[in-house]
């Protein structure tokens, strides 16, 4: 069964810089598309970043040129490097495969980000 464990979120100002992980167990990490989520609170989940097999990277417009996807397949670990942050990024940040996320979602990692 795959485990996602995610981690580095924090509390940080509006301007700062986190860098989240997720590490994959369980799985064949290095196959998949992989993505990072977030879930502000009563809004749905959306998918911000995601990574192909090949290094290739998508982003939400929300996060262009602010947050940097990333991935060692050696380590089965997924990476999210965020800069500039601001209030809306707030929420709870997730790992999954990409789009749609078909493992079992983690416990995330809350980020918030105060004015």
């Amino acid at each position: 069964q795959v485990q996602l464990v995610e981690s580095g979120g924090g509390l940080v100002q509006a301007g700062g810089s986190l860098k989240l992980s997720c590490v994959a167990s369980g799985t064949i990490f290095s196959l998949n598309v992989m993505g990072w989520y977030r879930q502000a609170p009563g809004k749905q989940r959306e998918l911000v970043a995601r990574i192909f097999r090949g290094g290739s990277t998508i982003y939400a417009d929300s996060v262009k040129g602010r947050f940097t996807i990333s991935r060692d397949n050696a380590k089965n670990t997924l990476y999210l490097e965020m800069n500039s942050l601001k209030p809306e990024d707030t929420a709870v940040y997730y790992c999954n495969t990409a789009p749609g996320g078909s493992w079992n979602w983690g416990q995330g990692t809350q980020v918030t980000v105060s004015s």
